[in-house]
């Protein structure tokens, strides 16, 4: 396609989509497919892990409360994160076919990235639970009510719905007259974007917006709420209290490094630098993925009250059993 054809087709606003996109992936990597065996498994063991816990928290009664219910919804939107990720790149690569349809592509795209975003704004919600429970203990109930926790998830909902949306219609409005080669494991909003032929200034400024609302945003509210946390339990006088009230955090902090930390390691490196594609690969397949795998194996070992729960629940199936007997 020559220049002025290209020129002809910007300054009539007329956009080229094309029918498939090709996901590249690796390159040059021998026994690759092993990590994609890797990456099936981390699948089976995500999907077992949380559909346990949210049966658990479904079943156990006691766990019925506006905390579990933000539980409940990170167990669910990381159970659909990677079931929006992992069976395609499987597809993709264990069967060769990386032709994807374009309308299939930006599909793709936008749940990998609305379930990356709900995941976020989980761990601040429950940030916000713990800073209540902490801070204004003798008004938790009051405060964190059902009501109030439903209506926080679902305005997290529509957001993520709304920005991802955005970002994806974004691409929509982009010509694609050179490469149609994906360097990427999916269609990857910032790989995609760059095949285009015509201004892209929009798509870079909804990236940093993506980045800032998924990634910083919700990071700064979660150190904030931790350091209102630390400055509270510093007025506790006994030690014993303040480590026994430190306690109801660790599964809280360890799920937020678990998420943040790789996640704002490979953005960051790949908003302000050329990341090689296969490091970008590694990192992003590992970043969207072990942590919905670790989540409900933190919150099942180091959670007390899901282990009594789980207890109570074979308790129960043992006499049900004992008495069809």
């Amino acid at each position: 396609m020559t220049q002025e054809l290209k020129a002809a087709i910007i300054l009539n606003t007329t956009f080229v989509h094309p029918a498939k996109f090709y996901i590249n992936g690796f390159s040059n990597i021998p026994n690759v497919k092993y990590f994609y065996i890797l990456l099936c498994f981390i699948y089976i063991m995500t999907v077992v892990g949380n559909v346990f816990l949210l049966s658990v928290i479904y079943l156990g009664k006691n766990l019925h409360t506006p905390k579990y219910m933000i539980v409940f919804n990170l167990a669910l939107t990381d159970l659909c994160g990677s079931t929006a990720l992992i069976p395609k790149v499987l597809d993709t690569f264990l069967f060769d076919r990386r032709e994807i349809v374009y309308e299939a592509c930006l599909s793709y795209m936008f749940f990998v990235w609305f379930f990356a975003g709900l995941q976020s704004w989980t761990l601040v919600t429950m940030a916000y639970d713990r800073f209540i429970a902490i801070c204004f203990p003798l008004r938790y109930h009051s405060i964190v009510t059902k009501p109030v926790i439903a209506a926080v998830l679902l305005f997290e909902w529509v957001v993520s719905l709304a920005v991802i949306g955005c970002m994806a219609g974004l691409i929509n409005r982009l010509s694609f007259c050179a490469s149609l080669v994906i360097q990427s494991f999916y269609c990857d909003h910032g790989p995609l974007f760059r095949l285009a032929c015509n201004d892209t200034s929009l798509n870079y400024i909804m990236a940093y917006v993506v980045v800032i609302a998924i990634v910083f945003v919700p990071l700064l509210l979660i150190a904030l709420t931790y350091v209102c946390i630390g400055i509270a339990l510093s007025r506790i006088a006994s030690a014993v209290e303040r480590l026994k009230a430190l306690k109801t955090c660790t599964s809280h902090l360890i799920l937020v490094a678990i998420f943040f930390l790789p996640f704002l390691g490979t953005n960051l490196a790949a908003l302000i630098s050329n990341i090689h594609p296969n490091a970008r690969i590694v990192n992003s397949t590992l970043t969207h993925t072990v942590p919905s795998l670790l989540n409900p194996i933190i919150y099942s070992l180091k959670t007390e009250e899901v282990l009594t729960s789980i207890r109570r629940l074979c308790k129960n199936n043992r006499l049900r059993n004992w008495l069809i007997q």
